[in-house]
């Protein structure tokens, strides 16, 4: 059997449901220390949401350092009684590998594993420092995982040149996609302030949603940016409205609007909070405003880790792979705060989050060779 196979299905078989680990980081754990690595475990948040990382390193000559990112934490499963076989009982149907966890993202970790032991295998000694950050608070609130370790990293003054984080990127086949950033999220719950009446008096009440739809409608067509030559235009989308008592003759005495960006680097959160302030004092609403930051926009330009694991995918595949920034948010958001070069790499993403997830069994070779050529491409005086 494949040693990535191998290792996949183990991992596979751990029951992590965020914010448990299972016992993934102590499999990973127990194969990096006899390859140098100084491994550290950082627990936080409360008692009842007790979050696991892993932080582990191995320095190389050079000083410069390469992470690879990654959570151990998986998606609830679902009604058990939907999949074809056991979740967390790794199983082979038609040639994939089938299992919650399976592309996001516990196959990249064996992937990236298997070639950091071979790639030590052949070169001891190695110029480039290597690292891992693991998580078991990626597909939860995010608050006591990634971010956590950034910020100790942060005030210890450690120095991270590039990371890759092994999300599921690929589209159509193995290598098609990275993204070389992610947009950022900002939320708002829009509280519409009206008076309460009966429906056939309103001259005797205030109704907050017909005070709030003209300010939506110019939310709505407004262009808040035009993107750049990597992200696409910042969107403004109402997720929930919340409004009236369920009565049929009651003008209601308020109504919530939840909505979202998803901007693009050459806006900022504080920019579209203020032209929001402007559009909802111009249409003079009564209102009270909750803002979110659920990430900041990061981007990685072509350079040498995007150049690197380009001619990794092409050396493997054959394929010129596609940058991108499209998706939703990942814990690239908290690694780039501290390192300049970030990027996302893995499997086929079509299966994420669904019932019978799965990877094909005869991508998990290729994709633990472009890790390892990513190494090996780095790996420079």
């Amino acid at each position: 059997m494949s040693r990535v196979l191998h290792l996949a299905e183990q991992l596979i078989a751990q029951r992590s449901v965020t914010p448990e680990d299972g016992q993934c980081q102590a499999i990973v754990e127990a194969r990096l220390k006899p390859l140098g690595f100084a491994c550290e475990t950082i627990v936080s948040g409360p008692d009842d949401f007790r979050v696991r990382n892993l932080w582990a390193k191995r320095p190389g000559r050079s000083g410069r350092t390469l992470v690879f990112a990654g959570h151990t934490d998986v998606v609830p499963t679902g009604p058990l009684d939907h999949w074809k076989s056991d979740p967390f009982v790794p199983s082979h149907r038609d040639g994939m590998l089938y299992g919650r966890g399976a592309a996001d993202m516990k196959t990249s970790i064996a992937a990236f594993t298997v070639a950091v032991e071979e790639f030590l295998a052949k070169t001891p000694d190695p110029s480039l420092g290597i690292a891992y950050l693991l998580t078991s608070d990626e597909e939860g609130p995010s608050v006591d995982g990634t971010v956590v370790v950034c910020e100790q990293l942060r005030q210890r003054g450690e120095k991270l040149d590039f990371c890759i984080v092994g999300e599921p990127t690929s589209v159509e086949q193995l290598g098609d996609m990275i993204k070389n950033g992610r947009r950022g999220s900002l939320t708002g719950k829009l509280t519409v302030k009206g008076i309460q009446a009966h429906i056939a008096y309103p001259q005797l009440g205030r109704n907050p949603i017909h005070m709030a739809l003209p300010a939506l409608a110019e939310m709505a067509a407004t262009e808040w940016d035009r993107g750049n030559d990597f992200f696409p235009p910042t969107s403004w989308q109402v997720s929930n409205i919340h409004g009236g008592t369920g009565a049929g003759n009651i003008i209601p005495g308020s109504v919530v609007i939840d909505f979202n960006f998803r901007f693009a680097s050459v806006s900022t959160a504080e920019d579209l909070q203020k032209r929001v302030h402007a559009i909802l004092d111009r249409h003079q609403v009564d209102y009270e405003l909750q803002w979110t930051v659920g990430g900041q926009p990061f981007l990685t330009t072509p350079g040498e880790l995007v150049g690197a694991v380009q001619s990794a995918i092409r050396g493997v595949t054959g394929l010129q792979t596609e940058l991108s920034t499209t998706g939703g948010t990942s814990d690239g958001r908290f690694i780039s705060r501290i390192c300049p070069q970030v990027i996302e790499f893995g499997p086929v993403n079509a299966s994420i989050h669904k019932i019978d997830e799965h990877v094909r069994v005869a991508d998990l070779e290729p994709l633990k060779d472009i890790y390892r050529g990513v190494l090996e491409n780095l790996d420079r005086p």
